[in-house]
Formats: structure tokens, C-alpha cells, sequence
């Protein structure tokens, strides 16, 4: 059974805001007010992405303003001094491809602890960004989107259990019907929750009509 079709290229957006390592603190600070984002990736030559410069890299110069630093915040601290983006941007930037899955973004934004992604190809020319936000927009399809899809590319496969049907619910997909084949269970269900959009799985199955 197929796992979801969408990837990074289907959510990202492909005009993305970025900036030049001489780009100085206020027009970084400027910029992010502007266009509403938490972080901007930093580029070099005809577009590499060589660092990204966050709201977190431009903390640093209002809380040392006045504050000496403990002992495992000077590094933190050295941006305080920081006048341009080369200066401020954590670097290597965390980036993802276009044809990641959204599953695969997610967990890098999780364990790195980032909102925001470049999407970059395979020499690390910037193609787009990614946000946390821009992973939401699937559960934005309606119920009735996402059922069709469970019933092709879930039910619909000629190795799916026949005599069965969705109906889906604010994003909660329940199945319903005579199932034989008890193991089948646990693979159905995570076939239905890989569909994009779907917030829960719900299975109401019981001995298929055929079964002894």
C-alpha cells in the first residue's frame, strides 16, 4: 500500500526572502519584520546557501547589552558584536530537498530545533523555503478530498481486504466492515494514516462476512 505522493516541493514557497553575507543587522532585522519570517537564508555567489541567520543569531545583541555572560554563553555572547549576516548566521545551514517527504522536514525541524527549512538542490542552490507552517497546509484538504484518496490508493490496491469503506471526519479516518485476517490490521491503518491530511485513524472492523 502506498505511502503519501506529497513531498517538500508540493508546500514549500519558491520565492524565498534572502540575503548576502555583507547584509547589515538592520536591514536582517528589517527584512524580518517585513516579510513576516523567522529566519532568512544567507548566500553566496550565484545563490548557495552558506548559513541562515535567525531571530535567535540576532538575539544576543539586546541580551548582552547590558549583561556579562555566564561561563557556556560565550559563544552566544560573540554575536553580540556582530554587524553583518557572514558575522551573525549559524552556518552550515540546516537545509532539506524538494522531494523530501513532509515527514522527513518535519523531524529535521524537530531535532534541530529550526522553523524554517531551505529547500536546496543537489549542489545547495537555494530553490525555496520551507516553514513549520508550511507543513500544516495538508490538513487544510477537506474530508472529502482525503477519503477519495483512502478509497483509491488505500481500498483501491488489488491486495487491499475487500468489503470495506472510509468515511472521514474532521481529518479522523474510520473504517468500517468485515475484515478475515486479524494481521491485516495494523498495516491497514498505518497505510490510512500515511495519507496527508489525516489527523487520526478509527477501526471498526470485524470478522469478514466470508470468514468461518
Amino acid at each position: 500500500m502506498p505511502a503519501s505522493h506529497y513531498t517538500v516541493s508540493d508546500v514549500m514557497t519558491h520565492t524565498a526572502i534572502a540575503i548576502g553575507r555583507d547584509a547589515p543587522y538592520k536591514e536582517i532585522v528589517a527584512l524580518l519584520d517585513q516579510w513576516k519570517v523567522s529566519a532568512l537564508p544567507v548566500l553566496e555567489g550565484e545563490g548557495r546557501v552558506v548559513g541562515v541567520v535567525s531571530e535567535a543569531d540576532l538575539l544576543p545583541k539586546e541580551e548582552f547589552r547590558l549583561d556579562t555572560p555566564r561561563p557556556g554563553e560565550f559563544a552566544e555572547a560573540a554575536k553580540a558584536g556582530a554587524l553583518r549576516a557572514g558575522d551573525l548566521m549559524s552556518s552550515p545551514a540546516v537545509t532539506v530537498h524538494a522531494d523530501a517527504t513532509l515527514a522527513e522536514a518535519a523531524r529535521i525541524m524537530a531535532t534541530r530545533r529550526v522553523k524554517r527549512l531551505p529547500v536546496v538542490n543537489d549542489i545547495g542552490m537555494l530553490e525555496g523555503v520551507v516553514s513549520r507552517s508550511d507543513l500544516l497546509k495538508v490538513f487544510l484538504r477537506s474530508d472529502s478530498e482525503i477519503e477519495e484518496e483512502i478509497r483509491s490508493s488505500v481500498l483501491g490496491e488489488s491486495a487491499a481486504p475487500v468489503g470495506l469503506d472510509v468515511s472521514v471526519l474532521e481529518g479522523v479516518a474510520t473504517l468500517r466492515g468485515g475484515l478475515a485476517d486479524p494481521s491485516l490490521v495494523p498495516l491497514l491503518a498505518r497505510a490510512v494514516r500515511a495519507v496527508e491530511g489525516v489527523v487520526d485513524v478509527r477501526m471498526r472492523l470485524g470478522a469478514h462476512e466470508d470468514a468461518a
